[in-house]
């Protein structure tokens, strides 16, 4: 059966903005769709992953996620503006170099970084997962994760992919890039504020 009120908030909170979409966008562009599909599928396989971890054992998960979240927060932010800093540092669309897209295995540990991850399967299993489930509906759940996210962090990816062609010129890349850093930076610090109640 499909559970559409879970497929819609999958899909809301895989879509829109946030540190894994501003890299997918932005690896498009570097490196075109086909380069960024390891990190793509490490993104949704990591997601699902955690979704399956987290769902399995919610009461746990949840009381470690509070124990954990403030170094998380910190290596999650710190990571985020090592990102940036490479994003800014980008180069050319074609032309080689040592710059690469990141992989599927760097895209799936991020996710245990990415707070708004932990966020997106937190939320998920509390609002989704029936009292008393068992692994099966933590799977179900995961697999709901996997099919609905992947289709929705690719529109980044292709969107990116898409511009790719106007920004062959180095200027324009060169402001691209440093948007898409700034944009990381800022999501950090945004990241970092909100932990520190500052928006409180």
């Amino acid at each position: 059966m499909i559970d559409l009120p879970l497929m819609t908030y999958v899909a809301t909170m895989s879509v829109t903005p946030g540190p894994n979409n501003i890299m997918l966008a932005a690896s498009g562009v570097n490196f075109g769709f086909r380069r960024t599909l390891p990190h793509m599928l490490g993104v949704s396989v990591g997601s699902s992953l955690q979704m399956l971890i987290v769902a399995s054992g919610l009461a746990w998960a949840m009381a470690w996620f509070d124990a954990l979240r403030p170094p998380l927060v910190a290596v999650g932010c710190g990571y985020l503006l090592w990102l940036a800093l490479r994003q800014a540092r980008a180069g050319q669309p074609g032309r080689g170099g040592r710059a690469r897209p990141l992989g599927f295995l760097g895209a799936a540990m991020f996710q245990w970084v990415n707070p708004k991850a932990w966020m997106m399967v937190l939320n998920a299993a509390i609002l989704f997962l029936p009292p008393n489930a068992g692994w099966q509906a933590a799977a179900g759940l995961a697999l709901v994760c996997l099919v609905v996210n992947l289709p929705c962090i690719a529109l980044w990816a292709v969107a990116g992919a898409r511009l790719r062609e106007w920004l062959q010129g180095p200027a324009a890349l060169r402001s691209f890039n440093y948007t898409m850093a700034v944009l990381l930076a800022a999501t950090a610090a945004w990241i970092a504020a909100d932990e520190a109640g500052l928006f409180a």
